[in-house]
């Protein structure tokens, strides 16, 4: 059965799936915490990094991981363009503390210089990644970003991203490329019925009704 370990780097969460000695990593946190990560992935055979989508906070570190690490890096196709600027996806927010949460996403799109990568697999939704030892399989969440995805580990555990958000408490991603497809992507979590959702920020919750 495969595990999932949180890994806090900051305010942002990196998480280790593993299933014997086989491990993928699930985004690569910012640059600040590149130790962190190296340390945590260090009692495992990572195979594989997996993006679930490609702002800074998430991506930071996966030139350098996938170098010392020896393993290719797996995205969406349709977040390839935020490797070269963040910016090149546009942001909004609805809600007050999504503006300021926005405002300081902003600010880091513009100062933070992300080493360029190169992915070499991409990942739709529903693909199996068993061939990296890990029961999972991907689900597509586009909204927050246009190539957001989440994993979905053993039909058990959710990482989910940035399509939730819990910075201040559980909800909807506060900040969103396009709301209609992020509430859609709300609503396909929670047709997934029991799981533990892992955020990409924040602690874990049982899944629920995100959109009534």
């Amino acid at each position: 059965m495969s595990m999932v370990k949180r890994v806090k780097c900051g305010n942002a969460n990196v998480y280790i799936v593993s299933e014997g000695d086989s491990a993928i990593l699930v985004d690569t946190g910012r640059k600040e915490y590149l130790d962190t990560v190296i340390d945590a992935c260090k009692p495992c055979k990572v195979k594989l990094i997996v993006l679930t989508h490609a702002h800074f906070d998430h991506a930071e570190n996966a030139a350098e991981l996938s170098e010392r690490l020896e393993v290719p890096i797996a995205m969406h196709k349709d977040d390839v363009d935020l490797i070269e600027s963040n910016n090149n996806q546009s942001m909004s927010a609805r809600s007050f503390l999504g503006k300021i949460v926005l405002s300081a996403s902003l600010d880091g799109f513009t100062k933070r210089e992300m080493r360029a990568f190169t992915p070499s697999v991409f990942l739709n939704d529903g693909d199996d990644l068993a061939e990296y030892g890990i029961a999972a399989k991907v689900i597509g969440l586009p909204g927050h970003t246009k190539g957001s995805i989440g994993i979905d580990v053993g039909e058990k555990e959710l990482i989910a991203g940035d399509a939730l958000m819990n910075i201040f408490y559980p909800t909807l991603s506060m900040l969103y490329n396009d709301e209609e497809a992020m509430l859609e992507s709300a609503k396909k979590i929670t047709g997934l019925g029991e799981r533990i959702i892992h955020f990409g920020h924040g602690r874990p919750v049982r899944n629920r009704i995100w959109v009534k």
